[in-house]
């Protein structure tokens, strides 16, 4: 079962998943069937189940942590897979989240930390246990988060075992069946490379093709620097079809893991590693992830310079007098003359929206929420934005990139001051999308100063038909 939609149909995916509990808990003999309770942590040790944050579908407690301690069969793995998420949003999850480990101590490495309405991908353990913690602020709050966790067996055929520990200077690493035909759907795969002391770890890619998602959910392989009890942070979670850079370890261990869910399946990808010498190569940025190359890449720069700024007035000194310093004050009339005068035909009206709070969500093509982080200047008078995305009601058409934890999107303003928007605030953002998945805005554009309170109108707004 997937519900890969955004939140503004999370309320039929609720009813979905809530559905297949039922279904899941009738098919053991019961007398009375009653939902189930999900309680503020606890200990699971059997071959599958759900864990879920307190009380849901409730909204969950404010200052609080619950951990679950998950143990499955020996010989097997832990795979856990999120149908329900819906946590305050953060790009940093400061306040409210969820946190994943690879065993059942902080010690152990840490999978991932996990906030937003954005539903994360499988996380798989290297053993047959696994930690999950969530911890809520005094603020504001969501639904909490769903997970469905079984033991999984990595994937043996009668030619290839996927997975295992790799101790030899150089070897590769290749998903189950290739290059005969696609990998199985349903599968884990979990290598752990380790390399002489003084040498690091260098991953190459021949051809890469695993399912494609905007935040790899669904199909991916993961690498994390050191072994099972390193807690450094994911290197990078790679899925599409673009050909990932190579990844340089920064030390000598590598963990691997290649996920897939139950549906849709690929060609998969072959890749080879070798060891090289300590300090020969600098190591890939942590926290890198993404669909392929230019996941992180920087802003598309202008095919043309931008327009020069207007020439002042000429102003000729006397000659008799010495070097002045520059005035303190106002210039002459003469010379107030704007430096970047507007060159596009939209820009000369008055800056209104052109519409409320309502008609535009459902008039946008995407409605977020989120920091601006760059403005920097475009064509004809144009702007582009870099925003740190606190939170996706509609994405459309929306590229939506992933560092680490945080998310971003690009947008255009058409006009320099319509909207005006500064960086460093927080904003309620709504317009269109143009062909190559960048947000546009333009002067009727609905922009608003944002404040947490406004989190729950949208989310109503969403939840309504247009």
């Amino acid at each position: 079962m997937r519900c890969r939609a955004s939140m503004w149909v999370s309320g039929s995916c609720l009813v979905l998943v809530l559905g297949w509990v039922q279904a899941q808990s009738q098919t053991t003999p019961r007398t009375n069937y009653t939902r189930p309770v999900f309680q503020c942590g606890g200990h699971f040790v059997t071959d599958s189940g759900f864990v879920g944050s307190e009380g849901f579908p409730s909204y969950y407690k404010p200052d609080s942590k619950c951990t679950w301690y998950i143990t499955v069969p020996e010989g097997n793995v832990v795979m856990l897979s999120f149908r329900i998420f819906d946590l305050e949003a953060d790009p940093l999850c400061r306040y409210d989240y969820v946190d994943v480990y690879n065993g059942h101590s902080y010690t152990m490495q840490k999978l991932g930390r996990f906030c937003g309405t954005f539903r994360p991908g499988a996380l798989m353990s290297t053993s047959n246990t696994m930690m999950v913690e969530m911890a809520s602020d005094s603020g504001t709050g969501g639904r909490g988060f769903v997970a469905y966790f079984n033991g999984a067996k990595p994937h043996v055929d009668e030619n290839q075992f996927c997975g295992g520990r790799m101790t030899k200077p150089q070897g590769s690493l290749k998903t189950p069946n290739w290059p005969e035909k696609n990998y199985p759907a349903g599968i884990s795969c979990s290598w752990h490379i380790t390399v002489e002391p003084d040498m690091i770890i260098e991953v190459k890619f021949e051809k890469f093709d695993l399912e494609p998602d905007s935040y790899c959910r669904f199909d991916y392989v993961a690498f994390f620097n050191g072994g099972e009890k390193d807690d450094s942070r994911r290197i990078g979670r790679y899925c599409g079809d673009l050909l990932p850079g190579d990844i340089v370890t920064n030390g000598n261990e590598l963990l691997v893991q290649f996920v897939s869910d139950l549906s849709v399946t690929s060609d998969g990808f072959m890749a080879s590693y070798s060891s090289i010498p300590r300090g020969s190569r600098e190591p890939t940025v942590e926290g890198a992830a993404g669909t392929g190359p230019n996941m992180d890449s920087a802003p598309p720069k202008p095919s043309v310079k931008p327009p020069a700024p207007a020439r002042p007035a000429p102003f000729t000194p006397k000659p008799t007098s010495p070097p002045q310093p520059e005035p303190t004050t106002p210039k002459p009339a003469t010379r107030k003359k704007p430096l970047n005068p507007p060159q596009n035909p939209l820009c000369r009206g008055a800056c209104t929206r052109a519409g409320n709070i309502q008609s535009s969500f459902c008039n946008s093509e995407f409605v977020i929420t989120g920091k601006i982080t760059a403005v920097t200047p475009g064509l004809r008078g144009s702007v582009n934005i870099n925003v740190s995305l606190i939170k996706a009601y509609k994405a459309g058409r929306l590229t939506i990139t992933q560092a680490g934890e945080a998310m971003s999107v690009r947008l255009q303003s058409t006009c320099k001051k319509c909207p005006l928007l500064r960086r460093g605030m927080n904003y309620i953002l709504m317009g269109q999308v143009d062909e190559n998945g960048r947000g546009v805005l333009v002067p009727g554009s609905f922009t608003l100063l944002y404040k947490a309170a406004a989190q729950k109108h949208l989310t109503n707004l969403s939840r309504r038909p247009c």
